[in-house]
């Protein structure tokens, strides 16, 4: 049986990370794309070196041409600029819905069956524009940021109480931005509500650590964070690839649920092999739900923005 195959679109930091990911993982053979010639070449030939000491023997292909991705089972795409000093909203939006728009085609036409991770941002409006321009149906784009800022939360709880990350369970929902919804009401420690294991207002500062947790990151790192959010996307992937029907947090395009028609809001939703299997709708309290709601009017005010740089739907 051949090995599947996995495009990644853009050899930043995030891509090399995922393409290590993929190889350690034996999820499949690799194609690592980018527009800068030798870097997905560099990376390739330096994670094919390390094969025999890992006793990984996946392909592993750096290229600057599209036609590698040719029949991609799974795409995560990478590609896009970080906002820079002095870059307004427009601005990005502009530069990353153009690669986007380029990215998207070239998986269309040359990957028509693959289940499309989005982790570009602004996310919400990247994933937006890759499902419009592909066509694929909703089951297969989905953005990656609920997974990531779940984590995140997680993290937190567990540095505060000096506990595993594993007897921590924590969703957030809502769009990939500083109104974020870490949902206090579904997060335990080993199967303890955390509202009866920490304050109030030390939990309000943590939830905004969360908020604000990939600003942290630049701040020290003086770029984004790359470890995280690419183990964050091969969850999701392996989730597809073996057919787990994993409920994870994603941004999925609803149409109805939540109160939501038409629009790629972080919910939890179920991955398996026929990719975005179903959303499941949770029940929230009244200030999580008016959170939430408030997420969603920024998700819809970032769309908008981003249309005059979206084809026509």
């Amino acid at each position: 049986m051949a090995r599947r195959k996995i495009a990644l679109i853009g050899a930043g930091m995030i891509g090399g990370t995922l393409a290590h990911l993929c190889a350690l993982k034996r999820l499949g053979d690799v194609v690592l794309f980018d527009v800068v010639e030798g870097l997905p070449q560099g990376k390739a030939l330096d994670l094919l070196e390390a094969g025999p000491i890992e006793g990984f023997d996946a392909q592993i292909i750096g290229t600057n041409t599209y036609d590698d991705i040719e029949g991609a089972d799974v795409c995560i795409v990478t590609a896009g600029l970080p906002r820079k000093p002095g870059m307004s909203r427009d601005d990005l939006l502009s530069v990353n819905t153009k690669i986007m728009n380029d990215v998207a085609t070239n998986i269309r036409n040359r990957a028509p069956h693959a289940f499309v991770i989005v982790i570009t941002n602004p996310l919400d409006a990247m994933v937006t524009a890759m499902k419009r321009i592909t066509g694929f149906p909703k089951q297969r784009v989905v953005g990656q940021a609920g997974v990531l800022d779940s984590a995140r939360y997680r993290t937190f709880i567990a540095m505060e109480l000096g506990v595993s990350v594993a007897s921590v369970s924590a969703i957030v929902l809502g769009g990939h931005g500083d109104d974020m919804v870490p949902v206090r009401s579904y997060c335990h420690v080993g199967g303890v509500p955390v509202e009866k294991l920490i304050a109030a207002a030390r939990l309000d500062a943590i939830e905004a650590r969360v908020r604000q947790a990939g600003g942290e990151i630049v701040n020290l790192l003086k770029t984004s964070a790359f470890y995280s959010p690419a183990h964050a996307a091969i969850l999701m992937a392996e989730a597809y690839l073996y057919d787990r029907k994993q409920v994870l947090p994603c941004a999925a395009l609803l149409e109805g649920e939540y109160g939501v028609d038409g629009f790629y809001v972080g919910v939890p939703v179920v991955i398996g092999g026929g990719g975005v299997e179903r959303v499941i709708e949770i029940e929230l309290t009244g200030a999580e739900r008016k959170a939430l709601d408030v997420s969603v009017s920024h998700v819809r005010e970032l769309v908008t923005a981003a249309e005059k740089f979206l084809p026509t739907a």
